[in-house]
C-alpha cells in the first residue's frame, strides 16, 4: 500500500505534465537555458539568455543539474528520430520527478515523526491537490528551490543539522533567497531550545555559504559573461528596491483568504482539526504559518512564492484524519466524522479536475505553435513572427521542430509596419479588447489559418450540468502572408 501510494506521486506528477506540457513566461529562463545546454553545448552566442535577457538574471545551476540528468534520455530521444519537443518533456519529467522523490523523502521523515498512518493521509491528500502536484514538473526557481527545501526539512526531522544548513543554504543562496525566512525560523528555534550549539551553527553556515557562493558565482559568470551572483541581484531587485511591486500588489490577507484554499482545496478545513488533535505537529505548523505571515509583508504576491509551506499544512491535515479514523471505532458520531473527512478527498478530486480543465486550456501560444507545424509541415521557407504574447504563453525553443524554418522573436514592431510584412506568418495574441483592431490590421494582406482558443473565465448555467461553466475565447491566431499575386 505504501509503496503504491509513493508511486502514485510520480504518475499524478506525469499526468499533469501530459495535460500541460507547455510553459509560461515565468519558467522562460529555466526551460530556455535547459534546452541551450542539450543542444549548444559550449555555443554561448547561441543562448537564448545573451539575446532576451529578462529583468533579472538567473542561476544556471539548476539548468545544468536538469540537462545532466535528461542528457542521456534526450540522446535516446534523439536517435528514436523524436522531435525537439520530446526534450522538453524529458526536461521537465526530471524536475518533476526531483520533486517527487523529494516528497517521497519528506514523507518519510514525517512517518518517523508522526507515524505511517499520518504519511498515508499526507500523500493521499497532496496527489489530489492541484498546484503541488501543477507545480511540481514546472521549471520554476521555486520549483528547483521546493526539492532542497524539502530534503532540508526531512533533514531537520531527523535533527541531521549539519545537512540541514547545507541544504538549506542552497535553497538560499543560489535559488530563491527568501526561503530564509522559512527554514531561518526553524534555525532560530533551534539554536533557541540548544539542539544545535552556535559556534557549530556559525561554523557551519560560513563554510557552506562560501562554498555554496563560489559555486553559483563560478558558474553564472561563465554563462553570463560578467562576475554575478543571480540570487543576489534577484534580492536586490525584489526586495531592497521592491520593484516587484511593478507586476502588481495584493492586500496582507491575500495568501489566507485566495492561496491557501485554492491550494490546499477542502482539506483546508483540517489544518485547525490536525492541531487541535494532534498538538505536537505544531513544531512543523509555526515556521510555515510563518514564513506566510512575513512574505504576506511584501506587496507582490504569487502562489508559487508560498509552495514550500504546502506539505507542511498538508502534514497537520494527515494529523486530523489518522486521529480521526485511529478513534472512529469510539462512537458513531466519531465513525461519522471519520467518513466524512475522508470524502473531503473527494472535493480535492473534483476541484483538482475543474483546475486541470481551466489549465490545460491557458498556453494559447503552445497551441499556435503547434498548429502551425501541423498546418504547414510540408512547407520548407518558413519565416514566423512569434509576438510577446504568445512567447509567454507556450512557446519555447523545444517548440521550434524544424530546423529550415526561421523563428523570431524581436519585440516592439508595430503592427501592420514593413518589418512585420517580411514574415510569412505571423503568430498573434493579445487581450480581447485588441483583438479585432490586429485582424483588420491584416486584413488585407494576411489570411487567418487558425484561431487558438483559451480559458476566459467561468458563467454560471443551471439549465447546463454541471451548472459552472468553463469559457473559452479565441486568443491567439496564427496568420500567413498572402501571395504578392493575391494582394495586387
Amino acid at each position: 500500500m505504501v509503496q503504491l501510494l509513493e508511486g502514485a506521486v510520480v504518475i499524478v506528477m506525469i499526468l499533469h505534465l501530459c495535460i500541460c506540457p507547455y510553459t509560461k513566461v515565468e519558467e522562460s529562463f529555466n526551460i530556455q537555458a535547459v534546452h541551450d545546454i542539450l543542444n549548444h553545448g559550449m555555443e554561448l552566442e547561441k543562448y537564448d539568455h545573451l539575446e532576451f535577457p529578462g529583468v533579472v538574471p538567473r542561476t544556471f545551476v539548476g539548468p545544468l543539474a536538469v540537462a545532466a540528468v535528461s542528457s542521456p534520455f534526450v540522446l535516446l530521444c534523439n536517435m528514436t528520430g523524436a522531435n525537439k519537443m520530446a526534450q522538453q518533456y524529458i526536461a521537465r519529467a526530471t524536475i518533476g520527478l526531483a520533486t517527487a522523490i523529494s516528497f517521497i523523502v519528506f514523507c518519510r521523515a514525517v512517518e518517523s515523526g508522526f507515524g505511517g498512518n499520518v504519511k498515508k493521509w499526507l500523500i493521499l491528500m497532496s496527489i489530489t491537490q492541484f498546484h503541488f502536484m501543477f507545480y511540481m514538473s514546472r521549471p520554476l526557481p521555486n520549483v528547483l528551490a521546493l526539492s532542497i527545501v524539502l530534503l532540508a526539512l526531512s533533514s531537520w526531522l531527523h535533527q541531521k543539522h549539519r545537512t540541514f544548513i547545507w541544504l538549506s543554504g542552497a535553497s538560499i543562496i543560489i535559488f530563491r533567497f527568501d526561503v530564509v525566512m522559512f527554514l531561518g525560523l526553524i534555525a532560530l528555534k533551534e539554536l533557541a531550545i540548544g539542539r544545535v550549539g552556535l559556534f557549530r551553527f556559525v561554523s557551519t553556515t560560513i563554510i557552506a555559504g562560501i562554498c555554496l557562493l563560489g559555486l553559483t558565482v563560478f558558474v553564472d559568470s561563465f554563462f553570463w559573461k560578467r562576475w554575478l551572483w543571480p540570487e543576489g541581484e534577484v534580492m536586490w531587485f525584489n526586495t531592497v528596491l521592491n520593484k516587484s511591486s511593478e507586476w502588481g500588489t495584493s492586500p496582507f490577507l491575500w495568501y489566507f483568504y485566495s492561496v491557501l484554499p485554492r491550494a490546499l482545496g477542502a482539506t483546508l478545513v483540517l489544518v485547525p482539526v490536525g492541531v487541535y488533535l494532534t498538538r505536537h505537529v505544531t513544531v512543523l505548523l509555526w515556521p510555515a504559518l510563518g514564513y506566510v505571515i512575513l512574505f504576506s509583508l511584501l506587496p507582490h504576491k504569487e502562489l508559487r512564492f508560498i509552495i514550500y509551506t504546502f506539505p507542511v499544512f498538508n502534514t497537520v491535515a494527515a494529523c486530523a484524519l489518522a486521529m480521526l479514523w485511529q478513534s472512529k471505532e469510539k462512537s458513531l458520531l466519531r465513525k461519522l466524522l471519520a467518513l466524512g473527512s475522508s470524502c473531503l478527498i473527494l472535493g480535492n478530486v473534483i476541484i483538482t479536475s475543474g483546475f486541470l480543465y481551466v489549465a490545460h486550456n491557458n498556453y494559447p501560444g503552445g497551441g499556435a505553435i503547434r498548429t502551425l507545424h501541423h498546418l504547414e509541415s510540408y512547407e520548407k521557407d518558413i519565416h514566423v513572427h512569434i509576438d510577446v504574447f504568445t512567447a509567454q504563453t507556450g512557446v519555447t525553443r523545444f517548440g521550434q521542430l524544424h530546423q529550415n524554418w526561421i523563428y523570431n522573436k524581436t519585440e516592439n514592431l508595430a503592427p501592420g509596419s514593413w518589418d512585420m510584412q517580411q514574415y510569412t506568418h505571423l503568430l498573434v495574441g493579445h487581450p480581447a479588447s485588441e483583438r479585432e483592431d490586429i485582424l483588420k490590421t491584416y486584413h488585407n494582406t494576411h489570411t487567418v489559418l487558425a484561431k487558438i482558443p483559451a480559458y476566459s473565465g467561468i458563467s454560471l448555467d443551471k439549465t447546463k450540468f454541471p451548472p459552472v461553466q468553463v469559457r473559452l475565447a479565441d486568443a491567439c491566431y496564427i496568420l500567413k502572408k498572402l501571395p504578392e499575386r493575391e494582394l495586387q
